[in-house]
Parts: C-alpha cells; structure tokens; sequence
C-alpha cells in the first residue's frame, strides 16, 4: 500500500471519527440546551414558542422566583446536595484510598477473597440496597437525618477497586520502604507518600462519588421525609408531581434543573486541572 493511499485512508478515518464525535456531542449536548432555553422563558411561552428557541429572556426573575419559593427552601435543597455531595465524595474516597492501598500493599490471609467480595459489591445495584439499608437504619434510629444519606454514600466498592489498580501500578514498592526504614509509621507513609502517587486516582474517585451522591435520588426518597432534608434531586421531584394542581411550578422546576447541573460543571471544571497536573507528576515520578 502506498503512502498516499495512507494517507488518504487516513483522512477518511480522521474525518468520520470526527463527524461521529460531532454528533454525539450534539446529542448529549441538546437536553442542556433545551434546558437552558426553557429556563429563560415566562411560564406562558414554554407551551406556545419553540421549545429550541429563545424568546422572552426572564432567567433573572425566574431564579428569584426559584429561590423566593416556600420561604427558599430551594436554597436548603441546594445546601443539603453540596454537604451530601462534597463531605460524602471526600469521606468515601479517603475510605476507598485507605482500603485500596492497604488491598495493594499488604499481604495478609484472605486479601484476594476479600477483593473479590468487593468486586461482587460494584455489581449490587443501589436500588437494591435501599431497603435493607432503610431496616437497618430504623433499628438504629437514624432514619429522616442526615447520617441516613450520609452513610450509605461514603461506601463505594468501585472506588476501592480503582484505589488498588492505580496503587499497584503507581506507588514502588522501594519508595515505601525507603519511608519505613527513615521510621515513618504505616499511616504517615501512607500520608506523606502514597496518597501523592495517587492523586490522579484519587481526583477520579471523588468526581465519580460526587457525580453520583449528587444525583442520588432512590436513596434520599427511601430514608428522607422532611423537607428541609431533602436534595435537590427529591425536592425538584416532589414539586414536578405537584405541577398537575400548580402549574406554575413547571418553571420553577425546569430553572431548578438548571441550577442543580452547574455546581456538577463546576466540579469537573475546577478538578480537570488537578486531574492533569496528577497525572503529569506521577509519570515524572
């Protein structure tokens, strides 16, 4: 085959590569455009106008609106999602970095058969854990607080199973024992060394735990009945079934549905950085 034909074919595949990829992004991009449209316009323009295109820009007062309604319980929505989220994502990926290493590092009788138990745990959906969880913690008393989302959200078998991967393959073990033979005790090593290794890891545990206590919505519904506990993903959703009898809610719960993606953006936005900078680090070392 000559070097134009390769070249040529190159092209072709460069280019339908590129038109696939085009078309994905169009498709997952569209429901945030829709979104975005939808939340910048009056309650009487979402039946009338286009629904792909803009028409009266009320975004502004559509918010205020949001965040005015019920005594701005929208607001205790959003405050409920980020400790859920943020205090769950750091809790659970310093128990699965901890377990990860400790599965990679050490050997101990029954460490193989223990992993195996955890990888069995990544293909247990959490809908099916609801209600024992929800029994459980009735017995305990825990039920209708915030320990009752809290709780179930710092477990992440997945998370453990990645910790252990990216531990195996980047952390030496003659960094380690250059640490212990300096006197560092296994926690100050893990700490002072290993967790540097495994930053890149670790920044994809935490996206992956946040993403999903962000938009848990079986679990809070199971365990939750007061308001004021409720994230956004109950709360919104206890307002759409209440759209039948106020109508006016539609708005408010489309411009909530906005609202409660940016913080998710943010996230990856803010995270990307250190992502790649981890990466970069753990190659050089």
């Amino acid at each position: 085959m000559s070097n134009q034909t390769r070249i040529r074919e190159s092209r072709v595949s460069r280019t339908a590569a590129m038109a696939l990829m085009l078309l994905l992004a169009i498709y997952f991009l569209l429901p945030i455009y829709f979104l975005i449209v939808a939340a910048t316009k009056p309650q009487g323009d979402l039946a009338s106008t286009n629904g792909l295109a803009f028409s009266h820009f009320d975004l502004f007062s559509n918010l205020g609106t949001l965040f005015g309604r019920s005594d701005g319980i929208f607001g205790r929505w959003a405050l409920n999602s980020v400790i859920y989220a943020v205090l769950g994502a750091a809790v659970g990926t310093l128990i699965s970095a901890l377990c990860g290493y400790a599965l990679a590092k050490f050997r101990f009788r029954g460490r193989e058969f223990l992993f195996s138990v955890i990888l069995g745990g990544v293909l247990v959906p959490t809908t099916a854990l609801a209600l024992p969880l929800f029994l459980l913690f009735s017995a305990t008393g825990i039920v209708n607080t915030y320990l009752a989302v809290f709780l179930p959200s710092i477990v992440s078998p997945f998370g453990v199973y990645l910790a252990r991967i990216f531990t195996a393959a980047a952390v030496p073990e003659e960094i380690l024992e250059s640490a212990r033979l300096d006197g560092a005790g296994e926690f100050r090593t893990f700490f002072s060394v290993a967790i540097r290794l495994m930053a890149p890891s670790l920044v994809t545990i935490f996206l992956f735990q946040f993403v999903a206590i962000w938009n848990n919505f079986f679990l809070p519904m199971v365990m939750l009945q007061k308001d004021s506990l409720f994230p956004i993903t109950l709360g919104l959703y206890q307002w759409n079934g209440q759209t039948a009898r106020a109508p006016l809610l539609q708005e408010s719960v489309i411009t909530g549905s906005l609202v409660s993606i940016v913080p998710v953006i943010i996230v990856f936005i803010l995270l990307q950085r250190f992502w790649r900078t981890g990466l970069a680090s753990g190659s050089l070392k």
